[in-house]
């Protein structure tokens, strides 16, 4: 099918997430490899955001499709109430990898559908209904979790769950006020601490965070601020849920982010990097005191696609990737290569105002003037950022542009001279933005 053809269908056809369908103006994409993907006209891109910041282990992986054609060969679907051998392995593995007592987990389709059951899992453990949540912050589309969601998308998604509440994140949304990442640890805490007693400790079940935060920001926690929070929440009895949807699988140079506090989750929320997207696979990681719970009380939660054979076999050979290829200390490795590039890009671009990454997490801010404006406010974009997008496609590259900044997230798979290569593009579509900066 041809790239028009493509488009035209999908628009007369189909809905599109977070869009107006006339407004919307969709990439066709014809085959996929490695860190590439190609136009059915032949046009190549790199994947400069992972997809979703999904597809961890690059795309067409002839080790993770094989294990899928295997899997569909022997056995697609039973009833969640069977035991399967892709179940029993997966279980192994999670439990093999996850940090600290972490070794029982609940297989979900999705990151939402994991924080959804992870909350339910915390309200029924503890008997309390309150959950805490922060603004900066992105937990799914489904009713519970656009209400655990701090940005603007849950605004057209209210009223809905009761019982969220919402805290101030520890880096302030204007954070270059000259305070240590110690000071502004220490005042997110005492500020989250008096939030609990207004609150009453006795009736929160959890807090839900992003251990890093991922569309708003991708912003790693301040310094001491996950071992902070992990005492003051043991202080009052409260669980603490990470979700890592985006986090997890060796994105930040870590299995999971949270071993960077370091610290042990009650509660780990997972997907995307769990399978690399290949197939619909999410799940709950809980520690011991949890499921020993529900070993003698019931969970009441299910669904009819729990444990899967395809997702679970798909996510057993991804982590086989990961292991074989080295794929979480690549991201490691090359932290310093992404953080190299961006401050290149700063130098030389007066537009860029500020950058930050984790492993191969990173995130690019633009500014209109010296005094630091942001190229698009909170929620809204601009020209600048219009066209910026535009030259990324014309240049072949793939990547989200989100208010006043843009992401680099590649796949783990990427090599140091694919990641200079990229951010050689990024460099050349930077140059359009200087006629929108507003001074000398």
């Amino acid at each position: 099918m041809d790239s028009k053809t493509m488009i035209d269908l999908c628009k007369k056809h189909t809905m599109y997430s977070w869009a107006k369908g006339n407004a919307v103006n969709p990439l066709p994409v014809a085959r996929a490899e490695g860190i590439h993907f190609w136009t059915p006209d032949g046009k190549r891109f790199i994947d400069f955001n992972s997809q979703l910041m999904s597809v961890n282990a690059g795309h067409g992986h002839p080790k993770i499709k094989a294990a899928m054609k295997k899997q569909i060969d022997e056995m697609l679907f039973v009833f969640p109430g069977t035991a399967t051998e892709p179940r029993a392995k997966l279980g192994a593995k999670l439990a093999e990898i996850a940090p600290g007592d972490i070794n029982h987990f609940f297989f979900t389709l999705s990151g939402a559908e994991s924080n959804e059951n992870a909350i339910r899992a915390a309200r029924i453990f503890t008997g309390r209904q309150k959950i805490l949540s922060r603004y900066r912050s992105y937990h799914g589309a489904t009713n519970l979790c656009m209400q655990l969601t701090g940005d603007p998308r849950r605004w057209y998604n209210e009223p809905g769950t009761p019982g969220i509440v919402r805290v101030m994140d520890p880096w302030p949304y204007d954070y270059s006020f000259g305070k240590t990442e110690e000071e502004i640890t220490a005042n997110n805490l005492q500020y989250l601490e008096e939030m609990i007693m207004y609150e009453g400790p006795q009736t929160i079940a959890a807090m839900i965070i992003e251990t890093i935060t991922g569309t708003n920001g991708i912003l790693p926690p301040p310094a001491g601020y996950l071992v902070g929070l992990r005492a003051l929440l043991d202080k009052y009895d409260i669980l603490l849920i990470c979700d890592e949807v985006m986090a997890g699988f060796g994105r930040t140079g870590k299995w999971f982010a949270c071993e960077h506090g370091p610290i042990v989750p009650d509660l780990l929320c997972m997907a995307k990097g769990l399978t690399s997207s290949y197939a619909p696979l999410g799940a709950v990681g809980m520690r011991t005191k949890i499921a020993k719970h529900f070993q003698e009380n019931v969970f009441w939660g299910g669904l009819t696609y729990n444990s899967h054979c395809l997702g679970l076999a798909t996510a057993l050979a991804n982590i086989e990737v990961y292991e074989e290829e080295g794929l979480v200390e690549n991201a490691a490795r090359l932290q310093s290569v992404m953080t190299e590039e961006m401050q290149r890009l700063k130098d030389k671009h007066k537009t860029v105002k500020s950058f930050r990454n984790i492993g191969l997490f990173g995130m690019i801010d633009l500014q209109k003037d010296s005094e630091g404006t942001p190229m698009a406010g909170y929620n809204s974009t601009s020209e600048c950022m219009g066209v910026l997008g535009d030259r990324f496609r014309e240049l072949g590259l793939f990547t989200f542009v989100r208010w006043g900044s843009f992401m680099a997230n590649p796949p783990l798979t990427i090599t140091e001279a694919e990641l200079r290569e990229a951010f050689a593009i990024v460099d050349e579509a930077l140059e359009v933005t200087h006629a929108y900066f507003e001074g000398e």
